[in-house]
């Protein structure tokens, strides 16, 4: 077997940077959605500020936290972008997978899919029109986390506001290695 000249070890350098940096982006998506889910699952979040321990509730939680990462990464540039629609398309996958282990339909899933992205897809504007313009972060998390309910959207709307704060002090490159900080829940 002959040495490998200077030009092919320089193109297999390439290659494998190419495929780190690919799969870079995909470990940090998933690590940050083991973050938010593991966060998402707090019992404070069920005992201390009365979110309905139900699919619902679970489901709003996991897609508020997993939302607060996109929007930290937005705008972030390529790695933060491609780190972004690694985390989301983990997200919906669960979805599905989830929808499936509760025994909706394999003709069903299609729907309940699209509904819930149209749903994902309105929070995420509800959210991020409520953090960038101080808006009725309240108004949103009461109708959406709390299903109108009540319960203590004045307290959750803290939370989510110093969640948007401590990502946006986290260091980028930090979260871009899948490692995301939250604040502590109110009690």
């Amino acid at each position: 077997m002959g040495r490998v000249g200077r030009g092919e070890s320089e193109a297999l350098n390439g290659v494998l940077k190419s495929v780190f940096r690919q799969r870079r982006p995909k470990q940090a998506g998933a690590r940050l959605y083991a973050a938010a889910v593991a966060q998402a699952r707090q019992p404070a979040f069920y005992t201390a500020l009365g979110v309905a321990d139900t699919v619902e509730g679970r489901f709003e939680l996991y897609s508020l936290h997993v939302l607060l990462l996109v929007r930290r990464l937005k705008g972030e540039g390529p790695e933060a972008a491609e780190t972004a629609q690694a985390l989301f398309d983990l997200f919906v996958g669960n979805l599905d997978h989830a929808l499936r282990e509760l025994g909706v339909g394999d003709l069903t899933v299609p729907k309940r899919m699209r509904k819930l992205g149209e749903a994902v897809y309105g929070r995420a504007l509800s959210y991020e029109a409520a953090l960038a313009d101080a808006g009725d972060l309240e108004a949103v998390v009461g109708r959406t986390v709390f299903e109108g309910s009540g319960a203590d959207a004045a307290a959750m709307a803290a939370y989510v506001r110093a969640c948007d704060a401590a990502l946006a002090s986290q260091d980028l490159a930090t979260i871009l290695e899948g490692v995301a900080t939250w604040p502590e829940i109110p009690a």
